[in-house]
């Protein structure tokens, strides 16, 4: 009789919280973007409430929340009430804060994963002095002259600085690294001269690229880059364990139901299908990137691994 009871009770709750992900959202929603107005995540982030919005019958305010690197718009999620009407767009830096920053105001346990949601693909950038015309040449010259080229950064603990000392972690090579305030005036560094190499996204630097600026060696990821098709990728190159995504995903408090988790997941995969959105998007070179929740909950692990160990052997710290 127990175990009947047990069962009974166990369906009766799954009914109701199945019939409430179907009633969900009773009321307007949040999405939390954790960096200011402008640029990829404030852009991906509209984009995406506005048509969740339209496709789940409720308001989706986009509520810029930055500072810390993003996490105090993380920490916001994270403590908000698990009823799913609260998600937070993080980023990369959501596998490399807790190894970068000594204390966190939350941990990865207090976020439930839905979805990955998008990437933007990064490519190595050299100034047209540097004797490399290709990723080969150019990983031959950062191992023969140690510390000889400078890459930069858009800061102490981004992903501009972390790749570029991925690299050089699995080659053995060295760069010296040259941090600025923010990736766009290390660009400007670069075609100048005054740095020898960036990486950083296709979308920000294609132009430049183009017009004979820069030279780009490699697209960090396992297809070209629509904006830059001559360019060819790394897995095409034989480097696959160098590619490094610039990834966006969706998260909800802790303790959100699961059928609320599912129903979310389902409309960010509803959303990228709207050949508006897409367009839209993709012509910004941001280009989807999707997954399940547990694939999500996976592809945080491995990345918060992978990034660990990096700045460990870079001995990287922000605090």
């Amino acid at each position: 009789m127990l175990l009947k009871w047990l069962a009974g009770t166990a369906l009766t709750v799954g009914l109701v919280a199945g019939a409430h992900a179907q009633n969900f959202p009773t009321k307007p929603m949040r999405l939390v973007l954790p960096f200011p107005p402008g640029g990829p995540t404030d852009m991906l982030g509209r984009a995406m409430a506005q048509k969740l919005g339209e496709q789940m019958g409720q308001s989706m305010v986009a509520d810029n929340r930055p500072g810390a690197g993003g996490n105090l718009g993380i920490e916001l999620a994270a403590k908000a009430p698990p009823d799913g009407h609260t998600i937070v767009l993080a980023a990369s830096g959501l596998a490399i804060a807790p190894s970068l920053y000594s204390k966190l105001n939350y941990e990865q346990k207090d976020l439930a994963p839905i979805s990955l949601v998008a990437e933007m693909r990064n490519v190595v950038l050299v100034h047209p002095s540097v004797p490399a015309k290709n990723f080969k040449e150019f990983l031959q010259l950062v191992s023969k002259y140690p510390g000889r080229l400078n890459y930069g950064s858009g800061g102490v603990g981004t992903t501009t600085h972390i790749t570029p000392e991925l690299m050089m972690n699995l080659t053995g090579g060295k760069m010296t690294h040259v941090p600025y305030k923010g990736s766009g005036l290390a660009l400007i560094s670069l075609m100048s001269g005054q740095i020898d190499v960036l990486i950083m996204t296709v979308a920000a630097s294609h132009a430049q690229v183009n017009a004979g600026k820069v030279r780009a060696l490699a697209v960090m990821a396992p297809e070209r880059a629509a904006q830059l098709p001559d360019v060819p990728n790394l897995k095409e190159l034989g480097h696959e364990n160098f590619i490094v995504r610039l990834w966006y995903g969706m998260l909800a408090p802790a303790g959100t139901a699961e059928p609320l988790i599912a129903r979310l997941n389902a409309e960010i995969h509803k959303a990228w299908a709207a050949p508006d959105l897409r367009g839209r998007l993709t012509g910004a070179g941001i280009v989807p990137f999707l997954s399940t929740p547990q694939e999500f909950a996976n592809f945080i692990q491995t990345e918060t691994v992978r990034y660990a160990k990096v700045i460990k052997s870079a001995n990287i710290r922000v605090d």
